[in-house]
């Protein structure tokens, strides 16, 4: 029997994750349209930079704890990244669903709403409530993974 595609994507997700150079958390996302996957991301610091698992984790240093001050790390989020990729490569996100093994902040929540982004499958959670009510007054679907499908 063949694996839901919420589950097939999400699995895609999860292996791209382990791509992940973050100490912290390895997130992985992946963007897909008409069952063709247009473009995945994992978090990580920018092309060209050093990573944090290379030369340790600024947040754990200064103790910032989970979902707040994001702007403190070299990474980008996985989100990010994949959106980024996409257009890089020039291809549009308009009515996609994203497949991210985290909940997104708020920043990404901004990014996907902007992106075209229509439907948001995650995982597990994130401690980020305005970005679960920016993508609810966005009109964007969220759906979290039952545990039977993952």
């Amino acid at each position: 029997m063949r694996p839901s595609w919420d589950k097939y994507f999400m699995d895609i997700a999860t292996l791209v994750a382990s791509r992940s150079t973050c100490l912290r958390r390895k997130v992985g996302a992946c963007v897909v349209r008409d069952r063709r996957i247009l473009s995945t991301g994992y978090n990580g610091a920018p092309s060209g930079i050093t990573h944090c698992e290379d030369i340790g984790c600024l947040r754990e240093r200064l103790k910032v704890p989970s979902g707040e001050r994001h702007e403190l790390c070299r990474g980008l989020h996985a989100e990010q990244n994949a959106i980024i990729q996409a257009a890089k490569i020039g291809v549009s996100l308009e009515n996609a669903v994203i497949y991210i093994t985290n909940h997104p902040c708020f920043i990404c929540a901004k990014m996907i709403i902007n992106s075209g982004i229509k439907k948001v499958v995650y995982r597990d959670g994130y401690p980020d409530k305005e970005a679960m009510e920016f993508l609810k007054e966005s009109g964007i679907i969220v759906e979290k993974l039952k545990k039977s499908d993952v």
